[in-house]
């Protein structure tokens, strides 16, 4: 196994496999995969599973990036299960690391040596890095994150907080988001893959769980930087559709991990999002600090 020495990687890196899941975002995959056409890391490869796409992603895929591997779902198995197929095809190969990407983003050279140098302790199962906006890279998006099951929250720290370093200091936390997670390939083999029962959201709260409980710890590392695409338009994440879809997956997580008896905790959770949805949605959809002046 490689041995680190601060952020330097001996001459043999262990071997990462970044799959991507896509569905009908061919530009954003094309960029996601551009960018990552420049890192400085020399041991990966790249997995893309496309979800059923009709807008050409694959054929663009194949044209412009002939060493990335395809696998063709032929329908749309959303986060879960296209990652979940795209861990199953390669399980019986010898990679070390598994990074799952969203393919709206881009990545900065040296994002994945930091990330892979973080996980070099055997005891540390998932390392996620500092997301920032891609249209306001001065602007965290994520910098590690926590659960509270019962109460059925979920929480970024440092969101839409200006990227003044406030946020530079690795740590444990209690969650990753699965918009960039790197796993290592004990986890998948002690913890499993990821529940395709959370048809939309929530999927990366419960791996994060999952993977706790069998005794790996989670590390933020916000030397690996990363930029997200979000969109910040009318409703966003307060659009009473995702709203309900997100507090549905919520519930799921709440009852596969804690006691009926702490059910009431959600419920109380519930009520006051329900009341504070129509003045948050007011005060923060959109709503990031002022750009820095030059």
């Amino acid at each position: 196994m490689t041995i680190f020495i601060g952020n330097n990687l001996t001459e043999k890196s262990p071997k990462v496999a970044i799959i991507i899941v896509n569905w009908n975002r061919r530009d954003d995959t094309l960029e996601c995969l551009e960018s990552l056409s420049s890192i400085n890391y020399g041991n990966y490869r790249i997995v893309l599973v496309d979800n059923g796409s009709d807008d050409g992603s694959i054929e663009a895929v194949r044209d412009e990036h002939p060493e990335v591997k395809i696998i063709e779902a032929g329908e749309n198995l959303r986060f879960a299960g296209g990652n979940n197929l795209g861990l199953n095809a390669i399980s019986a190969d010898d990679d070390d690391f598994y990074l799952l990407l969203n393919n709206d983003t881009t990545v900065e050279p040296d994002f994945l040596s930091h990330l892979v140098a973080a996980a070099a302790d055997s005891s540390i199962g998932i390392v996620g890095p500092k997301i920032l906006y891609h249209d306001r890279p001065d602007v965290i998006w994520f910098a590690g994150g926590i659960i509270k099951p019962a109460w059925g929250y979920v929480r970024h720290f440092g969101l839409r907080q200006p990227d003044d370093g406030s946020f530079d200091e690795p740590r444990w936390v209690s969650f990753l988001t699965g918009c960039c997670i790197l796993i290592s390939k004990n986890v998948i083999f002690k913890v499993g893959l990821l529940d395709e029962g959370f048809y939309l959201y929530s999927e990366d709260a419960d791996y994060c769980l999952r993977t706790a409980k069998t005794g790996f710890k989670l590390v933020y590392e916000p030397r690996s930087r990363i930029y997200h695409k979000l969109s910040r338009s009318s409703g966003g994440a307060y659009h009473p559709r995702k709203w309900l879809q997100r507090y549905r997956s919520l519930f799921r997580l709440v009852r596969k991990h804690t006691p009926p008896v702490t059910w009431p905790l959600f419920c109380l959770n519930l009520i006051w999002e329900l009341i504070s949805l129509p003045v948050n949605a007011l005060l923060q959809t959109g709503k990031l600090p002022p750009k820095a002046k030059n």
